[in-house]
């Protein structure tokens, strides 16, 4: 993990005190060269973060998936349709499409992340009915799955 972090002259700690004065002066003396340092390591760290988290989420997991039938408003804002192809998972992107592949049977489903979850320990992912129904786990209520992230 590349982590670059620039500090700002006069944001480190000393056992001064500061007075009405030195933030007035502060104020109006800002070091501009220094801020824009600063700036830019904002930014390179929140891009390395963004980077690792797309790649980490890339690559294939597999572990328990269930199925949820509500109705209530999903964590992207949306109404949860049961009848609609779409999936909860605790870090993905929501509108990211997903192939979820059932490996005691080999059925495979592409499912878009609109909500958050699941909340229970050991489960990876929570498909709606309609993806439960074209995985195959719908009576069993509890699947072994891989998924993979596609777009």
């Amino acid at each position: 993990m590349i982590l670059t972090i620039f500090f700002w002259p006069g944001l480190a700690s000393t056992n001064r005190r500061y007075t009405k004065r030195d933030r007035k002066l502060t104020s109006t003396k800002l070091n501009a060269p220094a801020a824009g340092l600063f700036l830019a390591g904002l930014i390179t760290v929140a891009a390395t973060l963004t980077s690792i988290s797309q790649a980490s989420a890339a690559t294939p997991s597999c572990g328990r998936a269930s199925w949820y039938a509500l109705t209530s408003q999903t964590a992207s804002g949306e109404r949860m349709d049961p009848s609609k192809l779409t999936a909860a998972h605790p870090r993905l992107g929501f509108g990211t499409k997903v192939e979820v592949i059932n490996s005691r049977n080999g059925k495979s489903v592409v499912v878009r992340i609109n909500d958050r979850g699941p909340f229970i320990k050991g489960r990876i992912i929570d498909v709606s009915k309609a993806a439960a129904g074209q995985l195959g786990m719908i009576k069993s209520g509890v699947a072994k799955v891989c998924y993979r992230v596609i777009s």
